[in-house]
């Protein structure tokens, strides 16, 4: 098959599976070989001097990267310019955020955005001299309010995950567009299989790869994608710093982008599915999950997505530690580990309220967060079931 690294006319499952394959390059492999390398050898001092071929060192680039980098871009769509490679998803986010940001500069960051954001914000963005304001990720075209002459650029993450408010992008895009700033988007929870965030005013798309691009709990991994317009500032910001992927990494990646489709409906499937049972169980106060009706995104959700991934939290009942420990040692399933979008389901206890400085926290009891990975849905069920019994004896 020749390469196909456009989307029309082809379905978006059919990109996944096509694009960046070049098999008459590949020797005729699927799959396009794994290339380990530093150094390229120039076959004249004139090309050496010029500069000219198609790869010129190994941090720049390789065939491997090159085909992941075509498949990724025909899923962002044909807004997107460009996507550069990293070796986690914070790194994507600092590298993004260190592209297009300069000393003197103010940011201004969503109140529900992944803490080690945060974190680099208060701490190596601060240290160089850059300001952060967080923000009501519900503010929407309020967001106009807390502008100043020097800010340049937005950050938000849609929907946060842990407590799944749902920002208004595209309004939020169109106040920063007026007054001249970036807007990035950490958009790892849909992906652009669910959410093309480039297409609604986004500059720059960032997604923790490691989670459903990877989708087998296996590598450490991010990307960034960007329009035209900040395209050039994000490759300067990636050549400058240095950043790239590693070769094995990048083919893992690949792998999981042609199961990506299939993967990531199971999960919304799944998901939802539990979501909604969740909302019936006694023991559970809220579900926050912005493809239920009663989620107070959900409308946001409806225009902006195309679906649901399988990360989503709920809110039990007020009830003291030990009963939160009893269900989270009880369950079998629901592995407790930091991260998200393989194939597994996990579960980890949450509190934003520490942390959370332009809006408060208080959810009216303890929060889980569950990622529903591709297991049977009634096994699932069961296995919260026994714990929901061990919460309530405790």
């Amino acid at each position: 098959m020749k390469p196909s690294n456009q989307s029309a006319p082809f379905g978006t499952e059919t990109s996944l599976v096509t694009s960046g394959r070049d098999t008459a390059a590949q020797k005729g492999f699927v799959n396009p070989p794994v290339v380990r390398g530093s150094t390229v050898l120039y076959p004249t001092a004139e090309d050496l001097h010029e500069h000219r071929g198609e790869y010129q060192y190994g941090r720049h680039g390789t065939p491997t990267t090159k085909a992941l980098q075509q498949a990724l871009q025909a899923l962002e769509g044909p807004k997107c310019a460009g996507v550069g490679l990293a070796p986690s998803g914070l790194a994507a986010i600092t590298t993004a955020l260190l592209a297009v940001l300069k000393s003197g500069d103010h940011l201004l960051v969503c109140d529900n955005a992944y803490r080690p954001t945060r974190n680099f914000c208060n701490g190596l963005l601060a240290r160089y001299g850059v300001e952060t304001t967080y923000f009501d990720p519900l503010i929407g075209a309020g967001i106009a309010a807390h502008f100043k002459p020097n800010t340049r650029a937005i950050l938000v993450e849609a929907p946060g995950s842990q407590s799944f408010e749902l920002p208004d992008i595209p309004a939020i895009a169109k106040v920063a567009h007026e007054r001249g700033a970036i807007v990035l988007d950490d958009n790892t929870w849909a992906t652009p299989l669910y959410h093309r965030s480039l297409e609604q005013g986004v500059d720059i798309s960032i997604q923790a790869a490691t989670k459903y691009i990877g989708g087998h709990s296996d590598i450490m991994f991010g990307t960034i994608s960007a329009n035209a317009e900040a395209w050039p500032l994000l490759t300067e910001g990636i050549r400058l710093l240095g950043v790239c992927a590693g070769p094995d990494d990048v083919f893992l990646a690949l792998r999981g982008v042609r199961t990506l489709a299939v993967r990531l409906a199971h999960h919304q499937r799944s998901a939802l599915e539990m979501a909604r049972w969740l909302a019936t169980r006694p023991e559970v106060v809220n579900v926050l999950h912005p493809g239920l009706e009663s989620h107070p995104g959900h409308a946001i959700w409806k225009r902006d997505f195309t679906g649901a991934s399988g990360l989503f939290s709920i809110v039990l009942k007020p009830a003291p530690q030990k009963a939160v420990d009893a269900l989270l040692n009880t369950v079998r399933l629901f592995g407790m580990g930091y991260s998200w979008g393989g194939f597994e389901s996990l579960v980890i206890p949450f509190d934003c309220s520490s942390y959370r400085t332009a809006t408060a926290w208080s959810p009216g009891g303890p929060t889980l967060r569950l990622h529903i990975g591709l297991e049977n849905v009634e096994d699932l069920k069961a296995d919260l079931s026994r714990g929901f019994d061990a919460f309530n004896a405790a």
